[in-house]
């Protein structure tokens, strides 16, 4: 059995965010032969062309750490109905010089957590516009827009509504799915 490298994104800064709550929730209910390390992007600088001949040392960071990874996992909150600012500039440096984009062909899935009724919805949407353009290769169901109401997920992560971790368990068990079959095709060098 292959075991997958997962970086995953966290498209809020905040130190309370729920959207790394429901990270480390996923973390405990995905399949054993997935293996997560976070992709910071907290110090990354803005991104301007200025610096495509020389990138600073926190995006090539960033560019390393996706080349490590099998797959990536974005889970992100909505900001004025779209991704957060960090997000996207970290997809920016991710995704430069031209010709070095570094999510051509990678294995991508796309999940939010709100406590508002539409989940994440208009963000994930706004996200996967950008991924597609990006080339990488999304996994496009099942959709996850997760409205997250306290007590939802403990403090051990552990997901304390039968229905929601049924839920999310099966999204983890489609994305190791999906990295495979992806990965079968498209394999990461």
């Amino acid at each position: 059995m292959s075991t997958y490298q997962v970086g995953y994104f966290v498209g809020s800064l905040s130190s309370t965010s729920l959207n790394r709550t429901l990270a480390q929730a996923l973390i405990a209910l995905a399949p054993g032969d997935l293996e997560f390390t976070e992709i910071p992007i907290g110090n990354l600088p803005l991104y301007s062309p200025d610096f495509d001949s020389d990138y600073p040392a926190e995006a090539r960071a960033l560019k390393e750490a996706i080349a490590a990874s099998s797959a990536v996992l974005f889970v992100t909150p909505e900001y004025n109905r779209s991704i957060p600012g960090a997000l996207k500039n970290a997809i920016d440096w991710a995704s430069r010089p031209w010709g070095e984009n570094s999510f051509n062909h990678v294995p991508a899935a796309v999940i939010g957590a709100s406590p508002g009724q539409i989940g994440t919805a208009l963000a994930q949407q706004s996200l996967r516009a950008v991924l597609s353009f990006c080339n990488a290769r999304q996994m496009t169901s099942p959709e996850a827009y997760i409205r997250l109401e306290p007590g939802a997920i403990a403090d051990d992560s552990t997901v304390t509504d039968d229905s929601m971790r049924q839920f999310l368990t099966d999204f983890m068990r489609e994305f190791r799915d999906h990295v495979e079959r992806v990965l079968t095709v498209l394999p990461r060098d």
